[in-house]
Formats: C-alpha cells, sequence, structure tokens
C-alpha cells in the first residue's frame, strides 16, 4: 500500500527555474485562502489521529476544486475522515450509502407526482448537496455510479430530459475498501479519471490506535466538531487558487511526467490528469500562503493525482513504481 508521507528525492531548484522571488509579497487573498485551509487541517486533526498528509491532500484538492477518492481496508477511517472535512465547512452535506440496489435517482432524485396539484414536482436527492459523501461507491453497479459522473464532471444532472445544476461549491468524496471484492464493481476508467486524488490512508501506529481508542470512548470528536469556514471561504480560496501562478517550467515538467507515464505504462496518465496534478499543485501552494507553484509541490501530490489514472500490464511494475521512476528521472529542466 503506498506511503502518502513524502520527501524531495532530490533538490528541483536551480539556478535557472523560474521562479518568483523569494521575497514575493503575499496578497491579502492569498493569505486568507492559506489561512482557511490550515484552520481546516488543524480542525479536521480533533478528529483525525495520524494521517497527516492524507488530511492535506484532501483539503489541497478542495481548493484545487477537485473530488477526492478515499481506498483502504476497512475501519482505518475513511468515512470519519470525510465527514470531518464536511463538517469543518458551514455547508449542505449529504452522505450517500452505496449498495447493490441503489438506482440512479436514488442519488440524483426524481419527478414525483403530486396528486394535490395533479402535477409532477422534481424531489431532489441527495446529490444536491456542497459535499456528498459516496460510501462504498463500488458496492453499486455501474448505471448507478455513472448517475454521480455528470454531476462530477458538469455540475449538473439531468433528469427527463431537464439539466438542473448542483450547488456550487460542489465537492465529491467517495470510499471503497481494498478488501472485499464480492459484489462490487470496478470503477470505470472514466470515472476514475474524474477524481483529482485517490488516497490511502492505512493502519495507524500503536500509540496513534491508542489515542483513536481514547477519543472513541464516550461521546466521539466528530460529534464536538464544529465549522471553522464557510461555503462562500472555500469559493474565495478556490477562486485564488485558480489564480496561483504556474511557470512554463512547471506546467513543462508535468507534461514530461504525464509523457513518462504513457511510455512506461500500458495507459499513462490523461491530459486531465495532467491538468488536475496543476490545479492540485496550486492548492498545495495556498497551504504555505504562497501564490506560485513550485516543483516541490507538483513532487507531493503527483503520487496521489496520477496513478490511479494508469494501467500497467500483468507482471510489469505497478502504477506507483512507475510514477516513483518518474519522479525520479525525468529532470525538472527540459
Amino acid at each position: 500500500m503506498p506511503n502518502l508521507s513524502w520527501e524531495p528525492v532530490r533538490p528541483f531548484m536551480n539556478d535557472t527555474t523560474e521562479q518568483p522571488a523569494a521575497d514575493a509579497p503575499t496578497t491579502p487573498d492569498v493569505e486568507a485562502a492559506g489561512e482557511t485551509a490550515r484552520a481546516v487541517i488543524e480542525n479536521v486533526r480533533r478528529v483525525i489521529v495520524g494521517n497527516d498528509a492524507a488530511i492535506e491532500h484532501l483539503v489541497t484538492a478542495l481548493l484545487g476544486g477537485g473530488h477526492v477518492l478515499l481506498e483502504d481496508v476497512p475501519g482505518v477511517g475513511k468515512t470519519m475522515l470525510a465527514r470531518a472535512v464536511a463538517e469543518s465547512f458551514d455547508c449542505s452535506f449529504n452522505r450517500v450509502q452505496f449498495t447493490p440496489d441503489l438506482l440512479p435517482a436514488d442519488i440524483t432524485g426524481a419527478n414525483v407526482y403530486n396528486q394535490k396539484d395533479d402535477a409532477f414536482e422534481f424531489r431532489a436527492g441527495p446529490v444536491f448537496a456542497n459535499v456528498v459523501l459516496g460510501d462504498e461507491i463500488n458496492r453499486a453497479p455501474p448505471k448507478t455510479q455513472s448517475a454521480l459522473l455528470e454531476a462530477m464532471a458538469e455540475e449538473q444532472v439531468s433528469v427527463d430530459g431537464e439539466t438542473r445544476s448542483v450547488p456550487d461549491p460542489f465537492v465529491v468524496i467517495a470510499t471503497q475498501n481494498s478488501v472485499e471484492r464480492e459484489q462490487t464493481y470496478d470503477l470505470p476508467a472514466a470515472e476514475l479519471d474524474r477524481f483529482m486524488l485517490k488516497l490511502h490512508l492505512g493502519y495507524p501506529t500503536d500509540d496513534e490506535e491508542s489515542t483513536v481508542i481514547d477519543r472513541a470512548i464516550g461521546s466521539h470528536a466528530i460529534e464536538a466538531i464544529e465549522p471553522v469556514a464557510r461555503a462562500a471561504d472555500l469559493l474565495a480560496a478556490r477562486a485564488t487558487a485558480d489564480r496561483v501562478t504556474a511557470s512554463d517550467a512547471v506546467r513543462d515538467y508535468v507534461t514530461r511526467l504525464a509523457a513518462y507515464t504513457r511510455e512506461h505504462a500500458r495507459l499513462g496518465a490523461s491530459p486531465r490528469g495532467s491538468i488536475a496534478l496543476v490545479r492540485a499543485a496550486q492548492g498545495r501552494a495556498l497551504l504555505d500562503s504562497r501564490s506560485y507553484v513550485v516543483p516541490d509541490d507538483v513532487q507531493a501530490v503527483a503520487p496521489v493525482a496520477f496513478p490511479h489514472r494508469m494501467r500497467t500490464d500483468p507482471g510489469a511494475d505497478d502504477a506507483e513504481v512507475v510514477l516513483e521512476r518518474a519522479l525520479e528521472t525525468v529532470p525538472v529542466e527540459g
């Protein structure tokens, strides 16, 4: 299982790498976005023990305007992490428990006949919320999974020929366990590609597990969590992330990483994956209240932005290994 901790594998910047001056002034909107991100991270840490890298990655995806897939064994806190992030924002939140008998209308909503008014009226499904938690998404059949795809891709839902926009901001955090493959359906590549990041949590250390047990006895910490940001704060932070500078050198670096995956895997990272990587890097820059992306940001998020978009042949190195080699060998400077 991949380790989400990250350390630079080598120096990335050199004298010729284009970047703003180290003493470039921080604008008020960048500082405000960074404060929002850090406040959410600290709030989530009151509930989630350890997994600091996963928490930062999830908040990074929110800033970058992306969706997140959490995959791991049962009982390591996937749903709790998603809930903690959702509860940290004062916005609407819905949870959908995916099951084999779940229908597309159970997610999107449906037109229902109102006998009193002698007319059909639309009853919105749980997808109409700012944060949607899709729990065990791979337990539902592909037709039901695809009901979420339009909302993730287009931020709209079509029911009976009528299109309705989902709320803004709109975030999908989906979970799936990596153990029980019976009565589950693999997510198609097109749907996986819609997730900006795919994260793994892993088992806690002994000390972390002891703290988890202590927090779970009596009233759970999730019950006491309070919002530390508004939906408007997230929208403002996203707008700021869009303005974070990604220089030509950084974009070229991302392009070369993507090209490496296509040369060394049966299916490499897509252009959408390259865009997602840059956007995630922009979000990560805001964690440091920085108005520009550096290659270190790209290196930090690439291991959770690229591998789930890749496919390798049986017996060959898996996607994580291919990506690791790309990070070790692809030069920052072209």
